[in-house]
């Protein structure tokens, strides 16, 4: 099988970018597969090699596609246009012939296998009354506007691609197949959910560098430690686990926020909670082990959010979750046996009543982590890559090429 990857970057730092290197590197493993990879950039994948003038014995064989700087609307549109000249190109002058083209997510008119990690349509939807310039401050409107215009691209581009019977559709969890349903009446999705790598996040690897870890994050012995890791503090939830967090004043809790937001933005409300010595902004790491090494318990209360990798991740260690319905990780939570699910991710009362229900209660903790590992050692990358590798033979065999 000749295959061509559309993904605008690969890396492991970006759940989207992690699914794909994990895939790519046992896609390699199959007999008789070759890969071409049209990106911008690849980072921390094996078996790459430069086309045309790589190794003929490499499996991924990596187009570089030009980047554009500038806003992120204009570098999209860029990355867009680009990849398909490059491939025209490379069908009309060098006779590249492949046998399918798979795309994570919109990159792409003609693919004929498309993973869905977002879908925009949705996520617009839910994000949409935040965006609003009324009431905003002056210097927020261009980021503002900016931000309307790309997922309004990216939603009008949804709707042209998703409804195209004959591109066949994955989604990263139930929640967003039952999104390309209503929005694009797309009733043939096959679900394949993000998986983990328990050789680095396992109870054991959290145990030993939990003391080094608490002490360098400057984390008591005493406290009962929160985490939340993303980016899109708004989106993620981070406004009503302030709130349920201040409400628990009276318990030795400290929140520990991971992300690249700009943390000025919640100046106010830590002043107006009376909770700024609590909370801790840290900025990412390539070292992600070492914030769930010091966590006692993992909050994501998002308001949408398509997977949430980290709730998995932390399910992995060991670590009690509290995920919200509105989260694909959402759907392997059993309630009150491997952790926690925020009906109403928007009501901080809620997510109170859970917060003081896991600091009160030791035993539970251990209980629901121990459950979350396990559940978490069957939603691994192999198992990912084994079911998208079957998807695209399924795919294949469908066009009638295999």
């Amino acid at each position: 099988m000749r295959l061509a990857v559309v993904s605008p970057f690969v890396d492991r730092r970006h759940g989207t970018e992690r699914a794909v290197a994990e895939s790519l590197e046992r896609f390699a493993l199959q007999p008789g597969v070759e890969i071409h990879l049209y990106s911008q950039r690849v980072d921390d994948l094996g078996g790459v090699a430069r086309f045309p003038e790589g190794s003929p014995k490499a499996c991924i064989l990596w187009h570089e596609v030009p980047a554009v700087p500038g806003p992120h609307i204009v570098a999209y549109l860029c990355w867009f246009l680009a990849n398909h000249v490059q491939r025209f190109w490379d069908s009309r002058f060098r006779k590249l012939k492949f046998d399918l083209l798979y795309s994570p997510g919109i990159n792409a008119f003609g693919a004929d296998a498309i993973s869905v990690h977002v879908v925009f349509g949705e996520f617009y939807r839910r994000v949409r009354p935040r965006l609003r310039l009324r009431g905003a401050p002056l210097s927020r409107w261009p980021v503002i506007i900016h931000r309307r215009l790309y997922y309004r691209l990216i939603c009008f581009l949804e709707s042209l691609i998703y409804t195209r019977k004959r591109t066949e559709l994955t989604a990263i969890s139930q929640h967003s197949a039952d999104s390309l349903r209503e929005l694009y009446g797309r009733h043939d999705v096959r679900v394949i959910r993000y998986g983990v790598d328990t050789s680095i996040f396992h109870p054991a690897a959290r145990r030993a560098r939990r003391d080094s870890e608490r002490s360098s994050l400057q984390v008591g012995s005493s406290e009962f430690c929160l985490l939340l890791i993303g980016n899109d503090w708004k989106n993620k939830g981070l406004d009503a686990l302030l709130c349920a967090f201040a409400e628990c004043g009276d318990l030795p809790l400290v929140l520990l926020v991971v992300g690249s937001d700009d943390r000025r933005e919640y100046s106010g409300a830590l002043e107006k909670l009376a909770i700024r010595s609590k909370v801790k902004f840290l900025e990412p790491s390539h070292d992600v082990m070492k914030f769930y090494a010091a966590a006692d318990a993992y909050v994501g209360p998002s308001l949408e959010d398509a997977y949430g990798l980290p709730v998995l991740e932390a399910m992995a260690c060991g670590l009690p979750v509290i995920a919200s319905a509105r989260a694909g990780a959402s759907e392997i939570v059993r309630e009150g046996e491997n952790g926690f699910v925020l009906r109403h991710p928007e009501d901080f009362q809620e997510l109170t009543v859970l917060l003081r229900r896991l600091c009160s209660n030791p035993n539970l903790c251990v209980h629901l982590g121990e459950e979350a590992a396990r559940t978490a050692k069957g939603q691994t990358w192999d198992r990912n890559a084994l079911d998208t590798w079957e998807f695209l033979k399924a795919v294949l065999e469908k066009k009638g090429k295999l």
